[in-house]
């Protein structure tokens, strides 16, 4: 107990991680509670939407998963122009990400065109691939946005002023469900889109966040010495930021292609496996999104630590950080395990009874193996993100494509396609890859290679080259 105490108190501790971080925290609970509400009004309108959404938000993350990560890294890089003691960069990066934003949002829109023929391939039966498609389609072209607020929020999110990445969050969050209320069913006049009208409520409410922090950007009193008068596109800043960016980007968006082509096996074992796997993956979102809220501020301290050279302090930071996550963790796997009918519930209430009686047998089932492999991946999302605020990332991406094949898609692909076998099976793979990615992060974190990098420019070479 008197090592937890000590833990807790002073630099780098968990006291000044849950400050920086449950902000962040909650933001991503926000977020969440967006992704909640929005599946159960399309549990309300159909088995097929909420099936077809899903495998669609899956499959589209996984571009909008690389665009806002990489976006994203430009928070590390205002964290450690913060401890270098270098503000007036700050601005710099800031556009660049948000220039970033404007490439991503010409290649969603281009690529919003293959939506078609992508969930035509896929096979899955037409009532879910029209939701699929028309889904898919209208999120690609609304990724400026998505990319852009998240390119504004690292001003904040870098110098540790996350209480106003929260309160810009969840005003976004409101919007959106207010949004979705309006547009699924249409009340107050407005047409009743269903699928079509989830998709437009999300990308109206990233617009208006992403325009708040422009307008609070603007109103800044530190913009001047921040260099937020320098709009200039600077190639060598822009190419640094992708170059370090780009690979904290994939790793997220690589996983969720994994799995994204998991929910495409599961959809050919037939419509409850693929709804009650979508319900399962929705709650375990609950959990992990606000999850990698704490990862974000870990990375965040880590960045900022290491800009003021106390290597020493980073690394309390991540151990900080794995406390916090554990604990919390095994308070949300008890409710996986003890509470199902509990969590299942607002699904049911719009539902057709006699359908969902199946689904959620299976989505019982498959909580609990949720509340196992959840351990390990607290370790997986700080692990990552002490390793990513230092530099290090090109190794968790190289991890997570490598694991993911070979423990988790190969498997499912051979007992479940060729062998036929259930979605038991199935899931048995994702929990054994969560498990063994978990691990090698944590070895990788211990080897402490990560502490002598540096993100930001530098008249000399970093430390520690990582391969």
């Amino acid at each position: 107990m008197k090592r937890l105490s000590g833990l807790w108190r002073g630099e780098a501790g968990g006291r000044e991680v849950l400050d920086l971080g449950l902000p962040l925290i909650l933001s991503m609970m926000s977020v969440t509670l967006q992704h909640f509400v929005d599946r159960i009004f399309l549990t309300w309108w159909s088995t097929e939407a909420v099936a077809g959404v899903t495998t669609a938000g899956f499959a589209i993350y996984v571009l909008t998963g690389l665009f806002n990560g990489t976006a994203e890294y430009a928070t590390p890089f205002v964290s450690q122009y913060v401890g270098a003691k270098r503000e007036d960069r700050i601005g710099a990066v800031v556009y660049q990400a948000a220039y970033f934003a404007a490439l991503a949002g010409l290649l969603g829109f281009a690529l919003s065109y293959l939506a078609a023929p992508l969930f035509n391939a896929v096979g899955h039966a037409p009532s879910m691939r029209e939701h699929e498609i028309a889904y898919s389609r209208i999120l690609l072209r609304g990724t400026f946005p998505v990319v852009l607020m998240v390119a504004f929020s690292t001003y904040f999110a870098g110098r540790g002023r996350t209480k106003i990445v929260l309160g810009v969050t969840m005003a976004a969050t409101l919007l959106n469900v207010g949004l979705d209320w309006l547009l699924i069913f249409g009340k107050f006049g407005a047409p009743a889109l269903g699928t079509v009208g989830a998709a437009y409520a999300t990308n109206v409410s990233q617009a208006i966040g992403a325009l708040i922090y422009l307008v609070l950007i603007l109103g800044a009193k530190d913009r001047i010495a921040h260099g937020f008068l320098d709009f200039r596109f600077q190639p060598a800043l822009f190419f640094r930021l992708l170059k370090l960016g780009v690979p904290s980007g994939l790793q997220p968006s690589l996983e969720i292609l994994a799995f994204t082509l998991f929910l495409f096996v599961i959809g050919n074992i037939g419509v409850e496996p693929l709804a009650a796997t979508s319900i399962a993956f929705n709650l375990n979102g609950m959990v992990f999104l606000p999850a990698i809220g704490l990862g974000y501020g870990v990375s965040t301290l880590v960045a900022r630590y290491l800009g003021m050279r106390r290597p020493d302090l980073a690394d309390r930071a991540v151990k900080s950080g794995l406390v916090i996550a554990e604990m919390y963790m095994i308070v949300c796997s008890s409710a996986y395990v003890l509470m199902p009918g509990w969590l299942l519930a607002p699904y049911a209430v719009g539902a057709d009874p006699a359908t969902f009686a199946e689904v959620s047998r299976i989505t019982t089932i498959l909580l609990r193996f949720v509340a196992f492999y959840s351990i390990f991946d607290m370790v997986n999302v700080v692990c990552a993100g002490g390793l990513k605020g230092a530099g290090d990332t090109r190794f968790p991406v190289t991890a997570t494509v490598v694991i993911s094949w070979v423990a988790m898609l190969l498997p499912t692909w051979w007992f479940c396609v060729r062998g036929h076998q259930s979605v038991f099976v199935a899931w048995v793979f994702v929990t054994l890859y969560v498990v063994i990615l978990g691990v090698v992060l944590f070895v990788r974190y211990r080897k402490g290679a990560w502490k002598g990098l540096r993100i930001i420019e530098s008249d000399a070479p970093p430390a520690v080259e990582l391969a």
